[in-house]
């Protein structure tokens, strides 16, 4: 059983593609608002909102469970609508030697093509996939979508 995977996920909303991708570019801290069933919490732990580098707290609730985590922003392309985040600290480290998800945005028509992409490296076979964390991505995604139709 390899110990390295990805995972991804693309999924159409009716969000527009600039509103849905600054949210993870530069309004994080408005997440908990939108889904407070899911994310409790983001602060700035190292740095500001905005430059790669910096540092985020997350507070959020997998499968039941509260839990938290540190991550920070690896790379942006604001052309290509894409960020990477590198989880750097946090219950899921002790299941995972490295985890990184990726988001990319596309418009489309009406809306957006929105994709998820995880990369991780397990500590041993016997960790399973983290699917549960591509689900997460999804729900949340589909809040924030509800969140900008309602708007």
């Amino acid at each position: 059983m390899a110990l390295t995977g990805k995972l991804e996920v693309e999924m159409e909303i009716n969000s527009p593609a600039d509103k849905f991708y600054n949210i993870f570019r530069r309004q994080a801290h408005h997440i908990p608002n939108i889904c407070s069933d899911k994310v409790h919490q983001i602060d700035v732990h190292e740095g500001d909102w905005e430059t790669p580098g910096s540092v985020k707290n997350w507070g959020y609730t997998l499968g039941g469970t509260s839990m938290s985590l540190k991550e920070t922003v690896e790379s942006v392309d604001d052309e290509n609508k894409s960020i990477t985040f590198k989880v750097v600290d946090g219950e899921i480290m002790n299941h995972f030697k490295c985890f990184k998800s990726n988001l990319q945005v596309k418009a489309k028509d009406e809306g957006s093509l929105v994709k998820w992409s995880l990369e991780y490296e397990k500590v041993n076979k016997d960790v399973p996939n983290p699917d549960a964390y591509l689900e997460f991505a999804v729900n949340v995604t589909k809040d924030i979508e509800s969140h900008y139709l309602k708007a």
